[in-house]
Protein backbone atom coordinates (compact mmCIF):
# COMPACT_ATOMS: atom_id res chain seq x y z
CA UNK A 1 0.00 0.00 0.00
CA UNK A 2 1.30 3.38 -1.08
CA UNK A 3 2.47 5.64 2.08
CA UNK A 4 1.47 9.24 2.06
CA UNK A 5 4.18 12.20 1.90
CA UNK A 6 6.12 13.75 4.93
CA UNK A 7 4.61 16.62 3.82
CA UNK A 8 1.09 15.59 4.32
CA UNK A 9 1.58 14.05 7.24
CA UNK A 10 2.84 16.75 8.62
CA UNK A 11 0.42 18.95 7.65
CA UNK A 12 -1.60 20.47 10.78
CA UNK A 13 -5.14 19.91 11.17
CA UNK A 14 -7.41 22.86 11.24
CA UNK A 15 -8.39 24.31 14.71
CA UNK A 16 -11.04 25.46 13.38
CA UNK A 17 -12.74 22.42 12.02
CA UNK A 18 -10.94 19.30 13.71
CA UNK A 19 -14.31 19.40 16.37
CA UNK A 20 -17.00 19.75 13.27
CA UNK A 21 -17.64 15.59 13.82
CA UNK A 22 -18.30 16.23 16.87
CA UNK A 23 -20.82 18.99 16.79
CA UNK A 24 -22.09 17.43 14.03
CA UNK A 25 -22.72 14.66 16.26
CA UNK A 26 -23.98 16.90 18.82
CA UNK A 27 -26.81 18.66 16.58
CA UNK A 28 -27.73 14.68 15.60
CA UNK A 29 -28.76 14.58 19.35
CA UNK A 30 -30.65 17.54 19.07
CA UNK A 31 -28.14 20.17 20.98
CA UNK A 32 -28.60 23.31 19.52
CA UNK A 33 -25.14 24.66 19.01
CA UNK A 34 -23.39 28.39 18.69
CA UNK A 35 -20.46 28.55 15.88
CA UNK A 36 -18.39 30.65 17.84
CA UNK A 37 -15.37 28.64 16.10
CA UNK A 38 -15.39 30.04 12.87
CA UNK A 39 -14.89 33.44 11.39
CA UNK A 40 -18.41 33.35 9.39
CA UNK A 41 -20.37 36.51 9.71
CA UNK A 42 -24.19 36.40 9.92
CA UNK A 43 -24.35 39.57 8.48
CA UNK A 44 -26.05 40.30 4.89
CA UNK A 45 -24.25 40.58 1.96
CA UNK A 46 -24.66 43.70 0.34
CA UNK A 47 -27.39 43.86 -2.04
CA UNK A 48 -25.92 45.62 -5.52
CA UNK A 49 -23.29 42.85 -5.22
CA UNK A 50 -25.53 39.89 -4.86
CA UNK A 51 -27.69 41.83 -7.83
CA UNK A 52 -25.22 41.86 -10.40
CA UNK A 53 -24.34 38.22 -9.95
CA UNK A 54 -28.06 37.79 -10.68
CA UNK A 55 -28.39 39.87 -13.42
CA UNK A 56 -24.83 38.49 -15.16
CA UNK A 57 -25.61 37.47 -18.53
CA UNK A 58 -22.77 35.50 -19.70
CA UNK A 59 -23.13 32.83 -22.32
CA UNK A 60 -19.99 31.21 -22.15
CA UNK A 61 -18.25 31.43 -18.65
CA UNK A 62 -14.88 31.88 -19.76
CA UNK A 63 -11.55 31.84 -17.90
CA UNK A 64 -10.90 35.01 -17.10
CA UNK A 65 -6.93 37.06 -17.16
CA UNK A 66 -4.51 34.66 -14.76
CA UNK A 67 -4.33 38.41 -12.75
CA UNK A 68 -8.33 38.67 -12.61
CA UNK A 69 -10.60 40.52 -14.91
CA UNK A 70 -8.88 44.53 -15.54
CA UNK A 71 -12.34 46.15 -14.69
CA UNK A 72 -12.11 44.75 -11.42
CA UNK A 73 -8.74 45.40 -10.56
CA UNK A 74 -9.39 48.86 -12.05
CA UNK A 75 -12.38 48.53 -9.15
CA UNK A 76 -9.42 47.79 -7.06
CA UNK A 77 -7.04 50.28 -7.64
CA UNK A 78 -10.38 53.37 -6.89
CA UNK A 79 -10.69 51.24 -3.70
CA UNK A 80 -7.08 51.21 -2.34
CA UNK A 81 -6.49 55.23 -3.45
CA UNK A 82 -9.47 55.75 -1.04
CA UNK A 83 -7.11 54.36 1.79
CA UNK A 84 -4.75 57.01 0.29
CA UNK A 85 -2.80 53.23 -1.20
CA UNK A 86 -1.33 54.45 -4.68
CA UNK A 87 -1.87 51.27 -7.15
CA UNK A 88 -1.86 50.40 -10.80
CA UNK A 89 -3.42 47.01 -11.88
CA UNK A 90 -0.19 45.77 -12.54
CA UNK A 91 0.31 46.01 -8.91
CA UNK A 92 -2.73 42.95 -8.08
CA UNK A 93 -3.42 39.45 -8.92
CA UNK A 94 -6.83 38.55 -8.05
CA UNK A 95 -6.78 35.44 -6.79
CA UNK A 96 -8.91 32.39 -5.47
CA UNK A 97 -9.55 34.10 -1.76
CA UNK A 98 -6.55 35.15 0.40
CA UNK A 99 -5.30 31.84 0.96
CA UNK A 100 -4.39 31.12 -2.20
CA UNK A 101 -2.77 34.81 -2.12
CA UNK A 102 -0.85 33.48 0.72
CA UNK A 103 0.59 30.84 -0.91
CA UNK A 104 1.47 32.61 -3.74
CA UNK A 105 3.58 34.66 -1.88
CA UNK A 106 5.04 32.07 0.54
CA UNK A 107 6.14 30.00 -3.25
CA UNK A 108 7.59 33.11 -4.51
CA UNK A 109 9.46 34.29 -1.83
CA UNK A 110 10.84 31.36 -0.03
CA UNK A 111 12.37 28.42 -0.64
CA UNK A 112 12.62 24.73 1.53
CA UNK A 113 14.19 25.48 4.62
CA UNK A 114 13.83 29.26 4.95
CA UNK A 115 12.21 30.73 7.60
CA UNK A 116 9.43 32.96 8.12
CA UNK A 117 8.66 34.62 11.20
CA UNK A 118 5.46 35.49 13.20
CA UNK A 119 4.27 36.70 15.79
CA UNK A 120 1.90 33.94 17.67
CA UNK A 121 -1.03 33.04 18.28
CA UNK A 122 -1.26 33.79 14.66
CA UNK A 123 -4.12 32.42 12.23
CA UNK A 124 -3.74 28.86 11.88
CA UNK A 125 -3.01 28.31 7.69
CA UNK A 126 0.01 29.95 7.74
CA UNK A 127 1.54 26.89 9.82
CA UNK A 128 0.02 24.57 7.09
CA UNK A 129 1.19 26.94 4.06
CA UNK A 130 4.52 27.16 5.56
CA UNK A 131 4.48 23.66 5.81
CA UNK A 132 2.70 22.79 2.75
CA UNK A 133 6.10 25.19 1.35
CA UNK A 134 8.46 23.38 3.66
CA UNK A 135 9.01 26.45 4.97
CA UNK A 136 10.41 26.84 8.92
CA UNK A 137 8.16 29.07 11.09
CA UNK A 138 9.98 31.09 13.95
CA UNK A 139 7.26 31.95 16.25
CA UNK A 140 7.86 34.98 18.80
CA UNK A 141 5.05 34.82 21.53
CA UNK A 142 2.92 37.86 21.88
CA UNK A 143 1.27 38.47 25.28
CA UNK A 144 -2.23 37.95 26.69
CA UNK A 145 -1.63 40.22 29.77
CA UNK A 146 -0.39 42.66 26.70
CA UNK A 147 -3.31 42.60 24.82
CA UNK A 148 -1.24 40.91 21.98
CA UNK A 149 1.07 43.49 21.09
CA UNK A 150 3.64 43.43 18.79
CA UNK A 151 6.94 41.82 20.45
CA UNK A 152 9.69 44.38 20.75
CA UNK A 153 11.97 44.68 18.04
CA UNK A 154 14.63 42.89 20.18
CA UNK A 155 12.96 40.05 20.05
CA UNK A 156 12.86 39.84 16.35
CA UNK A 157 16.13 40.46 16.42
CA UNK A 158 16.61 37.79 18.78
CA UNK A 159 14.87 35.14 16.06
CA UNK A 160 16.64 36.24 13.24
CA UNK A 161 19.03 33.78 11.41
CA UNK A 162 20.71 33.56 8.07
CA UNK A 163 17.70 31.57 6.86
CA UNK A 164 15.46 33.83 7.51
CA UNK A 165 13.58 34.99 4.89
CA UNK A 166 9.96 37.01 5.65
CA UNK A 167 7.97 38.08 8.30
CA UNK A 168 3.87 37.56 8.58
CA UNK A 169 1.61 39.80 10.31
CA UNK A 170 -2.19 40.12 10.43
CA UNK A 171 -3.43 43.38 10.81
CA UNK A 172 -6.14 43.75 12.96
CA UNK A 173 -5.03 40.26 14.26
CA UNK A 174 -7.07 37.04 13.45
CA UNK A 175 -7.42 35.04 15.92
CA UNK A 176 -6.40 37.86 18.93
CA UNK A 177 -8.32 41.05 17.53
CA UNK A 178 -5.20 43.44 18.35
CA UNK A 179 -4.81 46.61 16.01
CA UNK A 180 -0.99 47.34 15.39
CA UNK A 181 -0.06 50.93 15.98
CA UNK A 182 1.54 52.70 13.25
CA UNK A 183 4.41 53.28 15.62
CA UNK A 184 4.83 49.25 16.16
CA UNK A 185 4.35 49.01 12.18
CA UNK A 186 6.86 51.64 11.36
CA UNK A 187 9.42 50.17 13.86
CA UNK A 188 8.85 46.86 12.28
CA UNK A 189 9.68 48.58 9.03
CA UNK A 190 12.55 49.70 9.83
CA UNK A 191 14.24 46.44 10.85
CA UNK A 192 12.41 44.81 8.05
CA UNK A 193 14.50 47.16 5.91
CA UNK A 194 17.63 47.20 7.73
CA UNK A 195 17.53 43.22 6.59
CA UNK A 196 16.12 43.50 3.29
CA UNK A 197 13.34 40.57 4.39
CA UNK A 198 10.49 40.73 2.69
CA UNK A 199 7.14 41.44 4.70
CA UNK A 200 3.31 39.51 3.88
CA UNK A 201 0.66 41.70 5.33
CA UNK A 202 -2.79 40.00 5.98
CA UNK A 203 -5.07 43.10 6.19
CA UNK A 204 -8.00 40.99 5.01
CA UNK A 205 -10.11 42.76 8.38
CA UNK A 206 -8.81 46.56 8.39
CA UNK A 207 -12.42 47.50 8.05
CA UNK A 208 -13.60 46.51 11.26
CA UNK A 209 -11.95 48.72 14.15
CA UNK A 210 -13.25 50.00 16.69
CA UNK A 211 -13.23 52.76 19.27
CA UNK A 212 -12.55 55.22 17.02
CA UNK A 213 -9.01 53.75 16.41
CA UNK A 214 -7.73 53.44 12.34
CA UNK A 215 -5.78 51.56 10.64
CA UNK A 216 -2.64 51.60 9.05
CA UNK A 217 -1.54 49.98 6.34
CA UNK A 218 2.40 48.43 5.68
CA UNK A 219 1.25 50.08 1.87
CA UNK A 220 2.02 53.46 3.53
CA UNK A 221 5.22 52.76 4.45
CA UNK A 222 7.26 53.82 1.34
CA UNK A 223 10.71 52.88 2.75
CA UNK A 224 9.87 49.38 2.47
CA UNK A 225 7.48 49.22 -1.22
CA UNK A 226 9.73 46.58 -2.65
CA UNK A 227 9.90 44.31 0.22
CA UNK A 228 6.13 44.46 1.12
CA UNK A 229 3.25 42.17 0.06
CA UNK A 230 -0.38 42.94 0.68
CA UNK A 231 -2.52 40.44 1.38
CA UNK A 232 -6.50 40.66 1.29
CA UNK A 233 -9.84 39.13 0.75
CA UNK A 234 -13.52 40.25 0.24
CA UNK A 235 -14.43 37.38 2.41
CA UNK A 236 -14.49 39.74 5.62
CA UNK A 237 -15.20 43.19 4.56
CA UNK A 238 -18.56 42.27 2.12
CA UNK A 239 -19.24 38.90 4.24
CA UNK A 240 -18.93 36.96 1.19
CA UNK A 241 -16.54 33.96 2.70
CA UNK A 242 -18.20 32.05 -0.42
CA UNK A 243 -17.01 33.87 -3.10
CA UNK A 244 -13.45 32.97 -2.55
CA UNK A 245 -11.69 35.99 -4.09
CA UNK A 246 -8.93 37.66 -2.53
CA UNK A 247 -5.76 39.85 -4.19
CA UNK A 248 -1.94 39.56 -4.08
CA UNK A 249 -0.30 42.73 -4.45
CA UNK A 250 2.91 44.30 -4.70
CA UNK A 251 4.85 47.00 -5.57
CA UNK A 252 7.72 44.38 -6.59
CA UNK A 253 8.01 43.74 -9.94
CA UNK A 254 10.35 40.24 -9.85
CA UNK A 255 7.91 39.06 -7.04
CA UNK A 256 4.98 40.06 -9.33
CA UNK A 257 6.13 38.27 -12.32
CA UNK A 258 7.09 34.97 -10.34
CA UNK A 259 3.51 35.03 -8.43
CA UNK A 260 1.96 35.28 -12.13
CA UNK A 261 3.68 32.12 -12.54
CA UNK A 262 1.89 30.49 -10.11
CA UNK A 263 -1.34 32.34 -10.83
CA UNK A 264 -1.37 30.81 -15.03
CA UNK A 265 -0.70 27.57 -13.30
CA UNK A 266 -3.76 27.57 -11.68
CA UNK A 267 -5.92 29.81 -14.79
CA UNK A 268 -8.03 32.06 -13.03
CA UNK A 269 -9.86 32.78 -10.27
CA UNK A 270 -13.90 32.40 -9.90
CA UNK A 271 -15.66 34.20 -12.80
CA UNK A 272 -18.86 35.16 -10.43
CA UNK A 273 -17.04 36.12 -7.62
CA UNK A 274 -14.80 38.17 -9.34
CA UNK A 275 -18.41 40.05 -10.26
CA UNK A 276 -19.53 39.63 -7.09
CA UNK A 277 -16.66 41.56 -5.72
CA UNK A 278 -16.15 44.27 -8.72
CA UNK A 279 -19.96 45.31 -7.94
CA UNK A 280 -19.34 45.31 -3.71
CA UNK A 281 -16.52 47.64 -4.32
CA UNK A 282 -19.15 50.24 -4.64
CA UNK A 283 -20.92 49.48 -1.51
CA UNK A 284 -21.93 52.34 0.21
CA UNK A 285 -20.51 53.63 2.96
CA UNK A 286 -23.48 53.31 5.17
CA UNK A 287 -23.09 50.06 5.06
CA UNK A 288 -19.90 49.74 6.90
CA UNK A 289 -21.14 51.91 9.64
CA UNK A 290 -23.84 49.60 10.62
CA UNK A 291 -21.47 46.66 10.63
CA UNK A 292 -19.21 48.22 12.56
CA UNK A 293 -21.43 49.30 15.00
CA UNK A 294 -22.90 45.83 15.22
CA UNK A 295 -20.06 44.44 16.03
CA UNK A 296 -19.18 46.60 18.79
CA UNK A 297 -21.63 45.63 20.23
CA UNK A 298 -21.10 42.09 19.89
CA UNK A 299 -17.32 42.55 21.05
CA UNK A 300 -18.71 43.81 24.60
CA UNK A 301 -21.15 41.56 25.17
CA UNK A 302 -18.83 38.67 24.78
CA UNK A 303 -15.77 40.43 26.32
CA UNK A 304 -17.50 42.19 29.45
CA UNK A 305 -18.99 38.24 30.12
CA UNK A 306 -15.98 36.69 30.10
CA UNK A 307 -14.46 39.12 32.41
CA UNK A 308 -17.00 38.50 34.65
CA UNK A 309 -16.92 34.78 34.65
CA UNK A 310 -14.64 33.77 37.81
CA UNK A 311 -10.85 33.06 36.60
CA UNK A 312 -11.19 34.43 33.41
CA UNK A 313 -9.33 37.13 30.85
CA UNK A 314 -10.11 38.27 27.83
CA UNK A 315 -8.41 41.55 26.20
CA UNK A 316 -10.17 43.81 24.73
CA UNK A 317 -10.06 43.63 21.23
CA UNK A 318 -9.46 46.92 18.52
CA UNK A 319 -10.17 45.21 15.82
CA UNK A 320 -11.32 42.12 13.70
CA UNK A 321 -13.87 40.34 15.36
CA UNK A 322 -12.19 37.34 17.08
CA UNK A 323 -11.16 37.54 20.78
CA UNK A 324 -8.34 35.24 22.69
CA UNK A 325 -9.80 34.38 26.13
CA UNK A 326 -8.29 32.76 29.14
CA UNK A 327 -9.95 29.94 30.96
CA UNK A 328 -8.99 27.83 34.13
CA UNK A 329 -8.89 24.71 31.98
CA UNK A 330 -6.69 21.55 31.77
CA UNK A 331 -6.56 21.44 28.04
CA UNK A 332 -8.56 23.70 25.60
CA UNK A 333 -8.62 20.60 23.14
CA UNK A 334 -10.44 18.26 25.70
CA UNK A 335 -12.72 21.34 27.19
CA UNK A 336 -13.80 22.25 23.56
CA UNK A 337 -14.14 18.83 22.54
CA UNK A 338 -16.06 17.92 26.29
CA UNK A 339 -18.39 21.29 25.28
CA UNK A 340 -19.62 18.85 22.20
CA UNK A 341 -19.36 15.53 23.61
CA UNK A 342 -20.63 15.85 27.18
CA UNK A 343 -21.97 19.24 27.50
CA UNK A 344 -25.37 20.98 27.09
CA UNK A 345 -27.64 23.59 28.71
CA UNK A 346 -30.52 23.95 28.63
CA UNK A 347 -30.24 21.70 25.09
CA UNK A 348 -27.54 24.24 24.28
CA UNK A 349 -23.76 24.11 24.03
CA UNK A 350 -21.38 25.92 22.64
CA UNK A 351 -18.68 25.51 19.64
CA UNK A 352 -15.48 27.45 20.13
CA UNK A 353 -11.84 26.82 18.93
CA UNK A 354 -8.68 25.90 20.77
CA UNK A 355 -5.81 28.36 21.01
CA UNK A 356 -3.42 25.39 20.98
CA UNK A 357 -3.98 25.31 16.86
CA UNK A 358 -3.14 28.93 16.83
CA UNK A 359 0.45 28.08 18.11
CA UNK A 360 3.22 26.68 16.73
CA UNK A 361 4.88 24.77 19.30
CA UNK A 362 3.16 22.15 21.17
CA UNK A 363 2.06 22.88 24.51
CA UNK A 364 0.69 26.37 24.20
CA UNK A 365 -2.31 27.80 24.37
CA UNK A 366 -3.40 24.80 26.36
CA UNK A 367 -5.21 27.47 28.69
CA UNK A 368 -6.80 29.73 25.90
CA UNK A 369 -9.62 29.67 23.20
CA UNK A 370 -10.60 31.68 20.02
CA UNK A 371 -14.03 32.87 19.89
CA UNK A 372 -15.30 34.58 17.12
CA UNK A 373 -18.45 37.24 17.70
CA UNK A 374 -19.96 36.79 14.35
CA UNK A 375 -23.91 35.99 16.00
CA UNK A 376 -25.84 37.91 16.58
CA UNK A 377 -26.06 39.68 20.52
CA UNK A 378 -29.21 37.64 21.31
CA UNK A 379 -27.23 34.26 20.25
CA UNK A 380 -23.97 35.89 21.95
CA UNK A 381 -25.47 36.28 25.38
CA UNK A 382 -27.16 32.62 25.25
CA UNK A 383 -23.25 30.76 24.34
CA UNK A 384 -21.82 33.05 27.30
CA UNK A 385 -24.64 31.67 29.45
CA UNK A 386 -23.30 28.28 28.29
CA UNK A 387 -19.75 28.89 28.72
CA UNK A 388 -20.55 29.92 32.58
CA UNK A 389 -21.99 26.90 33.01
CA UNK A 390 -20.47 24.96 31.45
CA UNK A 391 -17.06 26.25 33.29
CA UNK A 392 -18.56 25.42 36.52
CA UNK A 393 -18.61 21.64 36.04
CA UNK A 394 -16.26 20.82 33.63
CA UNK A 395 -14.15 18.11 35.03
CA UNK A 396 -10.82 19.55 34.27
CA UNK A 397 -11.08 22.99 35.20
CA UNK A 398 -7.95 24.35 36.83
CA UNK A 399 -8.18 26.90 40.01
Amino acid sequence: MPTISKKGANMPASPIRKLVPYADAAAGRGIKIFYLNIGQPDIETPKNAREAVKNADIPVIAYSHSAGMLSYRKKLVEYYARLGIELSTENIIVTTGGSEGILFAINSCMDAGDEIIIPEPFYANYNGFAHSAEVVVKPIESSIEQGFALPSIDTFEKTLTPRTKAIMLCNPSNPTGYLYSRQELENLGEWVEKHDLFLFADEVYREFVYDGNTHFSVMHMDNISQNVILLDSVSKRYSACGVRVGAFITKNKEVYNTAMKFAQARLSPPTYGQILSEAAVDTPASYFHAVLADYEQRRNTVVEAINDMPGCFCPLPKGAFYAVARLPIDSSDKFCQWLLEDFNYQGKTVMLAPATGFYSAKGKGQNEVRISYCLKVEDLREAMLCLKEALKIYPGRVE
